[in-house]
């Protein structure tokens, strides 16, 4: 399986990602869609924009080695994997996670590893812009930790 990873700024189509997946790989029974999109968090001041930057080569290596993870343990078909940087709004799509497999459990449990994973391992830095021009770099959450931990437990 050779995964398709792309860093963009520009958005994404969820359908010709879905097309393209199919031609992918052979012998698939399911595939799992995850699509992320920017929230404006619960907070006082609306969310104006969300700044995302990463280290090119190097997030897309860490990614890679997310999905290399991932078909060790699952038997998957193909997978794309799209992550949006630069200056998004709210409600914008962000991330992207296709994978497919022979079978559902395997889509579905690839498809959460791989979100687990890219929370808390894949090199981004977010920085939310609020409508009062505040900005805010924005911290790793405990509870994508401990969401990313449950699989060292699940081995």
């Amino acid at each position: 399986m050779q995964p398709v990873i792309r860093i963009q700024t520009a958005d994404f189509n969820l359908q010709n990602e879905y097309r393209a997946l199919l031609q992918q790989g052979g012998n698939i029974g399911a595939v799992t869609g995850f699509v992320g999109l920017v929230r404006d968090r619960d907070t006082d001041m609306p969310l104006a924009s969300l700044f995302l930057e990463h280290y090119p080569e190097v997030t897309e290596n860490e990614i890679a080695r997310i999905v290399q993870t991932a078909s060790q343990r699952w038997p998957l078909t193909a997978c794309t994997i799209i992550h949006r940087v630069g200056t998004l709004a709210a409600d914008e799509q962000i991330v992207l996670v296709l994978v497919a497999s022979e079978h559902r459990k395997a889509a579905f449990a690839a498809a959460e590893f791989m979100m687990d994973y890219l929370k808390t391992e894949a090199p981004f830095w977010k920085k939310e812009i609020f409508s009062d021009g505040l900005e805010r770099w924005v911290e790793a959450k405990q509870s994508d930790r401990a969401a990313a931990l449950q699989w060292e437990e699940r081995r």
